[in-house]
């Protein structure tokens, strides 16, 4: 497999199915931050399901973890890049685990937004760990999914104590 940034052409993505859902629908393809602008484009499919019950949005995320698994170990088998710096659908599933059980207030979004970025750039242990150690499309997914526990432990304590 090559380095995690190589530029792909947008064709390639925008008109494979694997990719563009991986590349979650282009957003991936942004030259600057693509995982921050892959997490902007989950939020409004987020207010959509934000208007499930509790167990549907989390069974939703479930099936977009494990879908996710799928398609981002297969679109990178297609770009012979594990892990490419475009696929974002991890992103997008753990902003979906940031905010899971949380109002869907704009401060609420805001905050799990910042806090899931922090964490899914920092990578502070065990999502370091699960990053370098975990491959293929499960750990993609992973290391996204708990930096996302991880900033929906730290908003449950900001809405318990009423700071948001």
């Amino acid at each position: 497999m090559q380095s995690n940034h190589k530029k792909i052409p947008a064709a390639l993505i925008l008109k494979n199915p694997v990719c563009f859902l991986a590349f979650g629908f282009g957003s991936g393809l942004s030259p600057k931050a693509p995982g921050t602008c892959g997490t902007l484009v989950a939020i409004p499919l987020y207010l959509i399901a934000a208007h499930l019950s509790l167990w549907a949005y989390l069974a939703l995320t479930l099936l977009m973890f494990l879908t996710g698994a799928w398609l981002c170990g297969r679109c990178g088998q297609i770009l012979g890049i594990e892990d490419h710096g475009g696929i974002v659908w991890d992103e997008f599933t753990g902003l979906f685990i940031t905010l899971a059980g949380t109002p869907a207030s704009p401060s609420v979004v805001i905050a799990g937004f910042v806090l899931f970025r922090l964490f899914d750039i920092f990578k502070p242990w065990p999502v370091s760990w699960l990053d370098r150690n975990v491959h293929g499309g499960l750990g993609i997914m992973l290391d996204d999914a708990v930096a996302g526990l991880f900033a929906l432990s730290i908003l449950s304590i900001l809405l318990h104590f009423g700071l948001l």
